[in-house]
């Protein structure tokens, strides 16, 4: 990613080691450019409207939830703000709510900087980003005593589980494209029809909705 092409980043977390660090990783690696930090979602609101922000690195990791609060407002104020959450918890509802918050992308806070940086690549790109550890986690807690939909399953074409099955194991657009020797325009044809067929709103909520109902095999 090229100087001109790094994204803006607020990161909102309440420890200040962990902002700090993080900051100078994406500095020092070339990353991102960290243009904003709050140690709570309300500081976060406060200081969004001032600045061209791109992304949020949003630590949800709070016991009373608040930041899930601040996450609604703060798309509500800027529809086209990209957040990507940063968590530990493993809870099946939690997720669907963010989800349906509009959140494009869920790393653990455990993850390294390569992955932060896939995440914010993938996001900018107009994907979505799953952390690959959080991806088995949810597949442990929600493939447990499930049965498969076979009326979904059945709607879908080969290649569309093809491609369904390459967004789950975490490959954005251009990725499934080479895979699979097609265009990426084929890609996002085929991931609408995907979204339309599953009955989601997103691509994460289609991710949880094929894996709880054993649409895919990871």
């Amino acid at each position: 990613m090229s100087n001109n092409q790094k994204p803006n980043i607020i990161i909102v977390d309440d420890h200040l080691m962990f902002r700090q660090g993080l900051k100078a990783v994406l500095m020092a690696e070339n990353i991102a450019t960290v243009i904003g930090e709050a140690a709570n979602g309300r500081d976060f609101i406060q200081m969004l409207p001032g600045l061209n922000t791109d992304i949020v690195l949003m630590d949800i990791n709070t016991p009373n939830m608040k930041e899930m609060e601040s996450t609604q407002k703060a798309i509500e104020l800027m529809p086209h703000l990209k957040v990507i959450a940063l968590t530990m918890f493993s809870d099946e509802e939690y997720y669907y709510k963010m989800i349906e918050l509009g959140v494009k992308g869920f790393i653990l806070k455990t993850t390294g900087i390569s992955e932060v940086e896939k995440a914010i690549h993938d996001v900018m790109a107009g994907d979505s980003y799953f952390s690959n550890e959080l991806l088995r986690k949810i597949i442990q807690r929600m493939g447990k005593g499930t049965t498969p939909k076979s009326s979904d399953s059945k709607e879908l074409t080969a290649r569309e589980l093809e491609v369904l099955n390459y967004i789950c194991e975490g490959l954005n657009t251009d990725e499934i494209a080479d895979k699979l020797n097609i265009s990426s325009k084929t890609v996002k044809s085929h991931r609408a029809s995907l979204l339309e067929k599953t009955g989601s709103k997103n691509i994460p909520s289609m991710i949880l909705h094929a894996i709880k109902n054993k649409i895919i095999n990871l």
